[in-house]
């Protein structure tokens, strides 16, 4: 039952939130400690030295600081290789660079997580007529929707083998929700159990993971449990809130070749392409992912533990296994949706005068509110809030450097929110 407005204390109901989430945040900084150790032993093994930090110009053909930094990213991934590239303009750029690269006319993208997030609708064909998507180039496209923790092993083989093709075939698995709040995000396990029965189907496919929002969540990436390839962006938890662009795919060598082939040109691939004088940010933002990550989560953890106290409906719940930074938090309608994403906005470092308005942004079907007052533009690994205006009326919170910013913004939101200066829950 929600607690009425009289007896609301903003800052009590957050240090009680506190109290309860003790051993889920001690939780958390066990998977900090140990991913940082993973990203430590990383730097030191490739020799890292300041001269990688030096600006190149022109062609930076075979620049030593960016094959370093994909070095670091490829043992940190336990993967054969990787690419870190400032030219990948957002996550969903790698993604796409990922499949356009290793998928050909008569070959089947099979998604076993449902419908892919919003922006990567247009990439596959779904939605939009954009020139160049994988279904006009002879690309088909199948979906099935698992959730691993509701199926057996031998289940999840055989729901496989009955829906996927017998060409050759890639099967796309999305780790995070999404703008869903109907699925939840996989973790490792259940990328590992979706990994097996898939190889145990194509012996040859590809598995391919959308691995963002979900770095240093866990104690390994995707790669670890099975997955050939993932990609993410820098301005997502990997770039540890200092990288200002770019992205990364990391996974078998041939597989990361055939998307720089696709970023760049065939014969050229990976060997050429300026970092702009980002390396020495893109590799203390990697060294400070895990810690900004872990402040991210204890983030959710609170806005969960505290909203749900509000009468709101979170997922996951407070006390859930987490396997990304996305929090997910519905409300009645519409104007409660607005009004939340504006209560954070206000408690943003930059911006924070700016009311944001639902808009409709490329990439996206319906119109789409986006909180985000980040020194980054875009960045998710700040804190930031956006959802799309269609029912079930869902925003999804993510990001924050720290936590104390977090708590800072929760605080002052619940207060808008009872005051009725920005109500969002109901009383």
């Amino acid at each position: 039952m929600a607690m009425p407005i009289k007896e609301l204390n903003a800052a009590a109901l957050i240090k009680s939130a506190e109290k309860k989430l003790l051993n889920a945040f001690a939780a958390v900084d066990e998977i900090a400690t140990i991913n940082q150790k993973r990203v430590l032993n990383a730097f030191r093994a490739h020799r890292l030295t300041e001269e990688y930090f030096a600006e190149r110009t022109g062609y930076g053909r075979n620049d030593p600081g960016r094959e370093t930094i994909d070095k670091i990213f490829a043992s940190i991934f336990e993967s054969q290789s990787a690419a870190v590239r400032m030219q990948f303009v957002s996550g969903t750029h790698a993604i796409a660079c990922a499949l356009l690269g290793n998928l050909g006319p008569g070959d089947t993208l099979f998604s076993l997580t449902g419908q892919p997030y919003d922006t990567l609708k247009e990439v596959i064909g779904l939605e939009g007529d954009e020139s160049g998507n994988l279904i006009s180039l002879g690309v088909r496209y199948q979906e099935i929707d698992l959730d691993p923790s509701e199926e057996t092993n031998q289940s999840l083989l055989e729901k496989i083998k009955s829906t996927a093709p017998s060409s050759r075939c890639m099967f796309y698995i999305q780790k995070s929700c999404g703008y869903s709040i109907a699925r939840r995000s996989l973790n490792n396990e259940d990328i590992a159990r979706l990994c097996t029965a898939a190889k145990a189907v194509h012996k040859d496919c590809i598995v391919f993971v959308d691995n963002c929002y979900g770095e240093f969540v866990e104690p390994a990436e995707p790669t670890s449990a099975g997955a050939n390839l993932l990609a993410g962006s820098l301005i997502k938890n990997p770039g540890g809130g200092l990288a200002i662009t770019g992205g990364y795919v990391a996974g078998d060598t041939a597989l990361v070749d055939r998307a720089l082939n696709r970023l760049t040109a065939p014969g050229i691939g990976g060997h050429l392409g300026l970092t702009y004088n980002q390396n020495r940010l893109v590799l203390q933002g990697l060294f400070m992912a895990p810690a900004v990550v872990s402040n991210a989560v204890k983030g959710a953890l609170l806005f969960a533990a505290t909203l749900a106290e509000l009468g709101c409906e979170v997922k996951p719940t407070a006390l859930d296994k987490r396997s990304d930074i996305i929090q997910a938090i519905k409300f009645a309608g519409p104007e409660q949706l607005v009004n939340f994403c504006r209560a954070i906005q206000k408690g943003s470092p930059v911006n924070a005068h700016v009311i944001p308005e639902p808009s409709l942004m490329p990439g996206y079907q319906d119109p789409v509110i986006m909180a985000a007052g980040t020194f980054v533009e875009g960045a998710t690994i700040e804190l930031s809030a956006d959802g799309p205006l269609r029912p079930p009326f869902a925003v999804f919170v993510q990001g924050g450097l720290t936590y104390l910013h977090v708590k800072c913004v929760l605080e002052e939101a619940i207060i808008m929110s009872a005051s009725g200066e920005l109500p969002f829950f109901q009383n």
